[in-house]
């Protein structure tokens, strides 16, 4: 299954909802722009009806100002003495004053007008009821849509998020039960091995072979199969940290590598290079062991049939506080492809591989050692990795 891009889709969400505020505030801009139109032609209409001293223009005038107030669709009601509707302009529905039903009608929404703005006296005992424009009416929900367009974005990203989660879960679970699989077939297969030989008639084995090689043999693969067990033991746990020396752990990995490489990779050549005055670090010898031991395996694996060169180092960092082992091979390199994302569980380039080495190394170093693992930008081919170690605590 392709991997969803969640980030995207919250980007695009986000994008959204920004170009609907963007909207929001030039439809805000528009309608106070035209109401500042409005007011100048209602104060211009006023000038020309003071200034007149002809009456039947100033009462042209008073006419024109009673359009461009009808026709900024305000809607207002007039009522006089007794609650008595007389006129009614630009209500969102029509209405019949020469009726009960339309009188009952048209106060009903001037007490509802009243509510947002009181009502203005006019002339002898009238009263003028007015709400908002539609511009105004229109611009009321906004706000609103907008809150609840904020709410759906937060509650997409937590839902997005803790799908995202369980699914980054389920993988890392998947490839920890391959890897352990894939870890303990080998010595179960080769107890196995031991077996067939021991269930064997002494004149149908091989004249070469003694007992004390099987039972040896089998102590081996019994030490492997503790070493796995002890291994996912404790990355699952809370892990007590002591003070480690790199050099031992490190030459002890070179050791076990060594003995190794002709079968892992036939022409790859290992080199160590860890300064024996190199300060104590705080870790666990089995994790930090196993999280090397995991970097190598993927030189070692890059370089698979065309051999190379493998080499291990250390030293202290310039901040101070940190030692830096770093593992560099001559590959190929890492992939644009996969760089990003070669610590995720599942990530790999090999048509067998379960991709849960690398994902192991990083959690053992960042989650249990407080360090940090990353991949280097390498010129001229080849991959570098990079992992910073607190120093122990001696006092």
């Amino acid at each position: 299954m392709a991997r969803i891009k969640w980030p995207v889709a919250l980007a695009t969400l986000f994008v959204l909802l920004l170009g609907w505020y963007v909207l929001y505030t030039q439809e805000i801009v528009r309608a106070l722009r035209a109401d500042a139109g409005t007011l100048t032609q209602i104060f211009a209409e006023v000038q020309q009806g003071l200034s007149s001293t002809d009456p039947a223009e100033e009462v042209d005038a008073l006419f024109r100002l009673q359009g461009i107030i009808i026709e900024s669709q305000v809607p207002i009601i007039q009522t006089g003495p007794g609650d008595t509707v007389y006129a009614v302009r630009n209500l969102p529905f029509e209405v019949d004053l020469e009726t009960a039903e339309g009188q009952d009608r048209a106060r009903e929404y001037a007490r509802s007008l009243d509510a947002l703005h009181p009502p203005v006296a006019g002339s002898g005992f009238s009263s003028l009821h007015f709400g908002d424009t539609p511009q105004v009416r229109r611009l009321r929900w906004i706000p609103w849509l907008q809150v609840a367009g904020l709410l759906l974005t937060v509650v997409v990203g937590l839902t997005m998020t803790r799908y995202q989660r369980r699914v980054e879960g389920e993988r890392a679970w998947t490839a920890m039960a391959r890897e352990l699989a894939h870890q303990l077939g080998t010595p179960i297969s080769s107890l196995q091995g031991w077996l067939e030989l021991l269930r064997l008639p002494p004149e149908e084995r091989p004249a070469a072979l003694m007992e004390g090689e099987v039972a040896g043999g089998i102590e081996e693969d019994l030490v492997r199969l503790e070493r796995i067990s002890h291994r996912f033991e404790l990355i699952g746990r809370e892990t007590e940290l002591g003070s480690l020396f790199l050099q031992s752990i490190v030459h002890d990995l070179e050791r076990y590598l060594q003995s190794r490489l002709p079968r892992f990779g036939p022409g790859v050549k290992l080199s160590v290079d860890v300064p024996e005055a190199l300060p104590p670090v705080k870790g666990n010898d089995v994790l930090l062991t196993w999280a090397l031991e995991n970097v190598v395996k993927n030189a070692v694996d890059a370089l698979a049939g065309r051999g190379g060169r493998i080499t291990i180092w250390a030293r202290e960092a310039v901040d101070p506080g940190w030692i830096e082992v770093y593992v560099e091979d001559n590959g190929p390199g890492v992939g644009a492809d996969i760089r990003d994302r070669i610590f995720d569980p599942g990530a790999t380039t090999k048509s067998g591989g379960w991709g849960v080495g690398l994902a192991l190394s990083q959690r053992i170093v960042e989650r249990v050692h407080r360090g940090r693992i990353e991949v280097l930008d390498t010129r001229g081919g080849g991959a570098t990795f990079r992992v910073r170690l607190p120093l122990a605590d001696l006092a």
